[in-house]
C-alpha cells in the first residue's frame, strides 16, 4: 500500500520523470547493465509496447493519443540502447540474461538457422508490410488534412458569424484543426524512426554474429562449431526481443493513422460492422460448406468454421429481432406518453404562419423524385422578398389537401385563407398582353395573381400560341406567381414585435448609439413595429435599417404618432423610393390631383384631427374612385405604371381612402421624390360623376 502511494505521488512529477527517463535511455547507450537488469529492462520494454497497441485500439479518435510520435521517438531509442546493451554482455560474458536465452532456446527450438529465418520474417513483415503502409496513410493523411485547413477555418467563421458557436468554442476549434495537422504532419516523419529500427536491427544480428564468431575462436578458444551455436542462438534471441515491441509499435501506429473518427473503440467498431449482419455470415458460411466438401481438403476445419459463422448469424438475426420490438415498443409508449401531454394537444390547435395546400394532382410540382421544382421557386420567391421590402417571411409549408378538387391549391395565411387558384397539368395558361392578332381556342379562365382573363392550352399548342402573340405560363409559374403577389401584399402581417427585436438587436451590433437613444424610450417595441409594418404595406423596404432608426430617433422626440414617423421616414427614404419607381430615363411619370380634392382631403384631415375619425361623404368618395379609376386605366393603357403624386399633408389620408378599392396602388407626395429625377405629369384625378 505504501508502494502504491509513493507511485501516485511521484506521477504528479510526470514532466520531471519523462526528463529522467530520457537521460536514463541515453546514458544505457554506454553504461553498462548487469544481465539481471538488462532482463528488467527488456520486460519494461515488451510492457509498454503491449500498452501502447492497446491504447490505440481503445481510443475514438487519432488525437486522444496526440503524443504518440514523440513516444515512438523514445520507444525507438530505448530499444536501440537495450540491444546495444545486450551485445555489450553477449560479446564480453556470452551472457544476456535469461529473456534472450529463452527467446533463443525456447521460441525458436534452439536452431540458430530457424531462429535467424524467424526474424527475417518478422523484419520483412515489419518494414515492408506494416511501416511502409502507414508511412504511406500518414504521408496521404497529412497531405489532405492541410489541402482542408482553409475550409475548416472558413467553417468555423462562418458559424461565428451565424451565432451558431461562442467565440471560446471557435478558439477551441481551430486550436483542434491545427493539432489534427501538426499530428498527421509528425507521424509521416515518426515512421521513419520505425524503418531506421528495422534496419539497425538487421545490422545489429549481422554485427553480432560475425563479432561473436571472432571472439569465441580468437579469444575463448572456442571451436568454430561451439562458437556459431553460442553466439547466433544469443543474437538471434536477441534479435527477436528487439524485433517483437518494435512490431508491436509499427501496428499500433498503422492502426493510429489508419483510426477513422467514430463515436466508440475499435474493438466495439470491429464487432458492429463485422457481426451485424446476418446475411454475410450465412453466405460466408455456406461457402465454407461447399469448400470442406471439396475431395482433397480437410473437411472438419472448414465444417467447424462454417458451423461457427451460422451460429454467429443466427444468434444476429435473433439479436436484431429482439431490438427491432424493444425499439417499437418504446417508440409506442413514447408516442402515447406525448398524446397524453399539454404541448400535444398545444401543437393541435397551433398553426403555420404561411400554408399551402395543393390537390393530389399537382403533388408532382412538389415532388423533386418527379422532376418538380415548386420548392425551389418557393426558395427563391422568400429570398427575392427579402432583398425586396426587407422582410425574411417563414418558412412555406406545403401539404397535400385531398378534400381540395385535384387541380385546385390554397394559400392561408395564419391559418386563414388568402388565396386560391386552379391548374391545369399538362396545360400552358396563355394571356393576352394587347398583342394578339390571331385567337387560339382553349379552356377560358382567370389568372390568379392579377385578375386577368386567360386560357388553358394544350401543351401542343404552346407555340402556335406563342406565334398568335400570347404570353403562356407554366403551371408551377403560375402558382409562384400568385402566391408571390399575396406574400407581398401581406409582408406586414410576418413583422411581429419578435421580429423588431431580432432586427433592433442586428442595428445594435453595428450602430448602438442609435438603438440607445430611440428604444425603449421615446419608442417602444410596439411603436418601430407600427412604423415598418406601414412602411412595408405600401411597398417601402426596410432593409435600410440603420438609415429609418436614425430618422425615427431625430422626430420620436417632436411626436409619437406612428403616422406622422412614417411619413417622416419615407420623406427620409426618398432616394430609395424615388429609384424603385423612375425608369430607365431617370425619370417619373405620375398622375397629379385636382386641387379641390386636396382642399376636400385637407378638410377631412382636419376633421380627424378633431373627432378621430376620416371620412368623406358617399357621393365624392365614389367620384374620386371614379376619377383615379379613369386616370389609371387611361395610363395602364399607354404602358405606364400609375403612381399618383399628392402633398405631403394629404398623402396618407388619400391612400387609406383608396387603398382598398384599388389594391397595388402607389401613392407618393412631393417630398418623397429625390431632385435628381425629372417628374412628368401624365394625368390629373379629377371628380367624376357615375353616368
Amino acid at each position: 500500500m505504501n508502494l502504491l502511494q509513493r507511485l501516485l505521488r511521484l506521477s504528479q512529477y510526470g514532466e520531471v520523470v519523462s526528463v529522467v527517463a530520457v537521460l536514463f535511455v541515453v546514458l544505457l547507450l554506454v553504461i553498462p547493465v548487469n544481465p539481471g537488469v538488462l532482463d528488467l529492462l527488456l520486460a519494461v520494454n515488451i510492457s509498454l509496447s503491449v500498452l501502447v497497441l492497446i491504447l490505440t485500439m481503445s481510443i475514438t479518435r487519432s488525437l486522444d493519443f496526440a503524443v504518440f510520435p514523440s513516444l515512438l521517438l523514445i520507444m525507438t531509442l530505448f530499444r536501440l540502447s537495450l540491444s546495444v546493451s545486450s551485445t555489450r554482455l553477449i560479446l564480453l560474458e556470452a551472457n544476456a540474461g535469461k529473456i534472450i536465452t529463452a527467446f533463443g532456446n525456447f521460441v525458436v527450438g534452439g536452431n540458430a538457422i530457424v531462429g535467424f529465418v524467424i526474424f527475417v520474417i518478422i523484419v520483412i513483415i515489419q518494414f515492408i508490410v506494416i511501416t511502409k503502409g502507414a508511412e504511406r496513410v500518414a504521408e496521404v493523411a497529412a497531405r489532405f488534412t492541410l489541402d482542408a485547413m482553409p475550409g475548416k477555418q472558413m467553417s468555423i467563421d462562418a458559424d461565428l458569424n451565424a451565432g451558431l458557436i461562442s467565440d471560446e468554442q471557435a478558439k477551441e476549434r481551430r486550436r483542434e484543426v491545427e493539432r489534427e495537422a501538426d499530428f498527421y504532419g509528425a507521424m509521416d516523419g515518426a515512421s521513419k524512426f520505425v524503418k531506421g529500427d528495422a534496419i539497425a536491427g538487421i545490422i545489429i544480428v549481422i554485427i553480432d554474429v560475425i563479432g561473436g564468431l571472432l571472439i569465441g575462436v580468437l579469444q575463448r578458444g572456442m571451436s568454430l562449431e561451439q562458437s556459431l551455436q553460442l553466439y547466433s542462438l544469443l543474437t538471434v534471441g536477441d534479435g527477436l526481443v528487439s524485433q517483437i515491441p518494435a512490431l508491436l509499435m509499427s501496428t499500433a501506429m498503422g492502426i493510429l493513422v489508419t483510426r477513422a473518427a467514430s463515436d466508440s473503440n475499435l474493438g466495439h467498431e470491429l464487432n458492429v460492422q463485422l457481426f451485424t449482419q446476418a446475411k454475410p455470415l450465412y453466405i460466408a458460411a455456406v461457402l465454407l460448406l461447399v469448400l470442406g466438401l471439396v475431395p482433397g481438403l480437410p473437411t472438419v476445419p472448414f465444417l467447424v468454421i462454417a458451423l461457427l459463422l451460422a451460429g454467429f448469424g443466427y444468434l444476429t438475426s435473433r439479436t436484431a429481432q429482439m431490438e427491432s420490438a424493444k425499439q417499437a415498443e418504446e417508440e409506442t409508449a413514447a408516442e402515447l406518453h406525448a398524446a397524453e401531454t399539454p404541448q400535444k394537444v398545444l401543437g393541435i390547435v397551433q398553426y403555420d404562419p404561411i400554408e399551402l395546400e395543393i390537390g393530389y394532382s399537382l403533388i408532382p410540382y412538389v415532388d423533386q423524385e418527379q422532376g418538380g421544382d415548386l420548392l425551389d421557386r418557393i426558395t427563391l420567391i422568400r429570398k427575392q422578398l427579402a432583398l425586396d421590402l426587407g422582410v425574411v417571411l417563414p418558412i412555406v409549408r406545403i401539404r397535400d389537401n385531398l378534400q381540395l378538387p385535384p387541380n385546385s391549391y390554397v394559400i392561408k395565411i395564419k391559418g386563414v385563407e388568402v388565396g386560391r387558384g386552379e391548374l391545369m397539368p399538362n396545360h400552358y395558361l396563355a394571356m393576352d398582353a394587347g398583342e394578339v392578332l390571331t385567337p387560339v381556342d382553349g379552356i377560358p379562365t382567370t389568372e390568379p395573381a392579377f385578375g386577368l382573363s386567360a386560357l388553358w392550352i394544350p401543351e401542343k399548342d404552346r407555340e402556335e400560341a406563342e406565334l398568335a402573340g400570347y404570353t403562356t405560363v407554366d403551371p408551377p409559374s403560375v402558382l409562384a406567381t400568385h402566391l408571390t403577389e399575396i406574400l407581398r401584399n401581406h409582408a406586414q402581417e410576418f413583422i411581429g414585435r419578435q421580429e423588431v427585436k431580432n432586427l433592433i438587436n442586428t442595428v445594435k451590433e453595428n450602430a448602438p448609439a442609435v438603438i440607445e437613444e430611440l428604444t425603449p424610450e421615446p419608442l417602444s417595441l410596439g411603436d418601430i413595429q407600427k412604423v415598418l409594418q406601414n412602411l412595408v404595406k405600401e411597398g417601402v423596404s426596410i432593409r435600410n435599417l440603420i438609415e429609418i432608426c436614425e430618422i425615427l430617433a431625430d422626430y420620436a422626440a417632436i411626436s409619437k404618432d406612428t403616422d406622422y414617423l412614417t411619413e417622416m421616414v419615407r420623406q427620409g427614404l426618398r432616394r430609395q423610393i424615388t429609384r424603385s419607381l423612375a425608369d430607365d430615363k431617370n425619370r417619373i411619370q405620375v398622375i397629379t390631383v385636382s386641387p379641390d380634392i386636396e382642399e376636400i382631403l385637407l378638410d377631412a384631415v382636419k376633421t380627424e384631427q378633431e373627432t378621430g375619425s376620416l371620412a368623406l361623404p358617399p357621393d365624392v368618395w365614389q367620384s374620386l374612385l371614379n376619377g383615379i379609376s379613369k386616370e389609371i386605366e387611361n395610363v395602364a393603357g399607354r404602358g405606364i405604371m400609375p403612381i399618383i403624386l399628392i402633398s405631403p399633408q394629404v398623402r396618407l389620408a388619400f391612400y387609406r381612402l383608396v387603398e382598398h378599392a384599388i389594391p397595388r396602388i402607389k401613392v407618393i407626395s412631393y417630398n418623397e421624390i429625390d431632385p435628381s429625377v425629372q417628374v412628368q405629369g401624365v394625368g390629373m384625378v379629377k371628380l367624376v360623376n357615375a353616368s
